[in-house]
């Protein structure tokens, strides 16, 4: 199918040939018959893609520090990697999307196949939307009306936010698309809108709405105008749909406002508040996020719990349909609004140029017979006579900032990528030389020529995906954790025992040089302590790795790392685990945390995982105390030793074993030999981790299986 995408690195727009999602539980899947263009936020991605380095930095001042804090930590070249890295990762554009449902997930009642449907799908052929993003579109509203749906939302949370009353005059201040439609729906609601913009054919559009409209670039004072027109009271309310960087407007907005008048800003402007001008009449403001509650929290939007109506009588979902109800009954009518109808291949008739575009909406046509396909041919490749061809499922950050990276240096031959949504497998597949991308991980499985599968994906579905991989007679490597529950692993290992295949488990840190290096000066037989420290950052609360069905928090889901360092380093099991969590009541998830480890020949370690350090320190930390010497790792980039004869120091750049690993994987399953891993010790570490949730839960030391 095709997708527009933007890529922000060179700032270039392209229809890319991806291959279509699949429909999953609790989604949509939708063929798209038109979508429209956000002229104004789209049009910011696309001057932010082709500004220069130094100008995209003035745009985004806070991330700037961000990278200067990971040039501390981390050293420049693995920063300036990273950095690349990111602004080469595609943006999928659009979000206002109109079209016919051809797929229903499992536990989607209310929608069937062959609905006219809205949602905030992308600009592609084929759309796969969480069902609280989807609403029934009206018979009598046309798809071109409908395209308005979800942009018209954002005008109509804004409106909701300010609570305007019958009668009361409310000021709109910038008429692009959602300013005009902001204003339409204020007139429906019994208001005397006044709108500020200096356009003089957005003007003339909203005269012809009823709308009152000032022209500042023709000499008129919007606030002297505000008090003349209100009778020297000011706005009951004022709407920003504006963008732009001076902080005049908001400025004009409180002086314009009568006493404890309202402000909401629903568009993008300079936000240097005078305070006086908010405390002489005691105005309020508020910023309105997109198109109403439920927005950007994962259990309304990916896991589809909707908030009850008696309580939350305005999610996004019915504010699509309030909108769509409102086109229906001829309260909004956005046809006049459209500038141009174009077909989707002649897409750069929107996009090039965006810059000096005057339209108001331009309207993307889509071809309705083309047939969705999960796989795409990215380019020819010709495959080694011998083994080793591998697969892989997810395409996030760790895939392409690590996995991809390390196996092309080893000389591996990836075959296929698959990822959900389609897009960010394509781009990686283009860039490494991979011959098929796929949304359909299941045609990695049917491929008899794919011997190795590594999966990537969110940890709730490791568990299951590796027992179908293995099921399907590949080997299987797999980013930790192996699993996030108990009950997982019986049946896994069940299956391991079966298949006469093999599970390596990406324990990367043991691979690092300067592990090695620890391991090979450190004898085996003597008594070890070990201190373990990870300065792990923190990770807003509703991020899916907090999440135990889904992350399995941060301990199973990454201190992990570190229960496996310290059995490698210790060379024996982990006999029992005691976790200590900060605060006085620590939840499970927490990602603040100490656990003491007993092994079963008599070392100790202690792992301390925490969020609450400073990013410009080390990210992680070994020491090893034993026989009266001492080992210190900082941050896989230097090793010190105290009390060892002929060994000081040892310096690298950044490594935390993720090239070596791959190789030697790589070399495995191309030559055969012993797993790298045994996967015993990979189970032993998992139920470490399950051992160390449950010892903080029962307040004792736990038995490790």
């Amino acid at each position: 199918m095709k997708q527009i995408i933007q890529n922000l690195k060179t700032g270039e727009t392209k229809l890319e040939e991806v291959p279509a999602p699949q429909v999953r539980a609790g989604h949509v899947l939708i063929r798209t018959s038109k979508t429209l263009v956000s002229l104004g936020t789209e049009r910011m991605l696309v001057e932010f893609g082709k500004a220069g380095l130094i100008a995209k930095a003035r745009q985004q001042p806070e991330k700037v520090k961000m990278v200067l804090d990971k040039i501390k930590s981390d050293g420049l070249l693995p920063t300036l990697e990273t950095v690349f890295a990111k602004l080469e990762q595609p943006l999928p554009l659009g979000y206002c999307n109109m079209g016919r449902v051809t797929a229903v997930g499992a536990g989607v009642h209310e929608f069937q196949v062959g609905d006219r449907v809205v949602s905030n799908g992308q600009h592609a052929e084929f759309v796969c939307v969480p069902r609280n993003l989807v609403a029934h579109v009206p018979e009598g509203v046309s798809d071109e009306e409908a395209a308005f749906t979800v942009i018209g939302a954002i005008g109509l949370q804004g409106i909701r936010l300010l609570k305007p009353t019958f009668g009361e005059t409310i000021c709109v201040i910038g008429l692009g698309l959602i300013g005009l439609i902001t204003a339409e729906l204020l007139r429906a609601n019994g208001c005397r809108v006044i709108g500020v913009d200096l356009d003089p054919d957005k003007l003339k559009l909203a005269a012809e709405k009823g709308i009152v409209t000032v022209n500042p670039g023709q000499g008129v004072d919007p606030v002297s105008f505000v008090e003349q027109y209100t009778g020297g009271v000011g706005a009951d309310g004022v709407i920003i749909t504006a963008s732009a960087k001076t902080n005049d407007i908001i400025s004009q907005a409180a002086r314009m406002s009568r006493k404890r008048g309202r402000i909401i800003l629903v568009g993008v402007i300079g936000l240097q508040l005078s305070r006086a001008e908010f405390y002489d009449k005691e105005l309020s403001f508020q910023v309105s996020c997109s198109y109403g509650p439920g927005r950007y929290d994962e259990e309304y939007e990916q896991k589809g719990h909707d908030y009850p109506l008696a309580f939350v009588r305005w999610t996004e979902k019915r504010n699509f349909e309030a909108v769509l109800h409102a086109m229906a009954a001829g309260q909004l009518q956005v046809r006049p609004l459209i500038s141009e109808l174009v077909e989707l291949h002649d897409y750069l008739q929107i996009y090039d140029n965006m810059g000096n575009k005057r339209s108001i909406a331009s309207i993307l046509s889509y071809p309705q017979d083309s047939e969705p396909s999960a796989t795409v041919s990215v380019g020819s490749q010709t495959l080694p006579a011998g083994k080793g061809v591998m697969g892989v499922i997810g395409a996030g950050n760790f895939t392409k900032m690590a996995m991809l990276p390390a196996l092309k240096k080893a000389g591996a031959t990836v075959k296929y990528i698959a990822s959900a949504g389609g897009v960010s497998g394509t781009i990686l597949a283009q860039k490494h030389g991979i011959a098929q991308s796929t949304t359909d991980y299941r045609q990695l499985l049917s491929d008899p020529e794919v011997e190795l599968v590594l999966i990537t994906t969110r940890h709730h579905q490791h568990a299951a995906m590796v027992r179908e991989c293995l099921a399907a007679g590949k080997h299987v490597f797999v980013e930790k954790p192996l699993a996030i529950r108990p009950e997982e692993l019986p049946e896994l290992l069940t299956t391991y025992e079966s298949s006469g295949r093999s599970v390596t488990v990406g324990f990367n840190r043991r691979f690092s040089p300067h592990i090695q290096k620890m391991k090979a000066l450190t004898d085996p037989a003597a008594p070890k302590n070990l201190v373990l420290t990870m300065n792990a950052g923190f990770i807003p609360p509703d991020s899916w790795v907090h999440d135990m069905e889904v992350g399995g928090g941060r301990i199973i889901g990454e201190a992990c790392h570190y229960l496996d360092l310290a059995v490698f380093l210790s060379g024996s099991r982990i006999a029992s685990v005691c976790m200590n969590a900060l605060g006085a009541h620590p939840a499970e998830n927490t990602d603040n945390a100490s656990i003491l480890l007993r092994f079963e020949n008599g070392d100790q370690a202690v792992v301390n995982y925490f969020a609450n350090g400073h990013k410009s320190y080390s990210k992680e930390r070994v020491e090893l105390y034993s026989q009266g010497k001492t080992l210190v790792m900082d941050n896989f980039r230097t090793l010190k030793g105290f009390g060892y004869k002929g060994f000081s120091s040892l310096k690298t750049r950044l490594d935390k074993g993720h090239f070596k690993q791959f190789e030697l994987l790589n070399s495995r399953i191309q030559t055969g030999g012993e797993p790298l891993i045994p996967f015993a010790e990979t189970l032993h570490v998992t139920q470490a981790s399950f051992a160390a949730i449950e010892s903080l839960r029962t307040g004792e030391w736990v038995r490790v299986p």
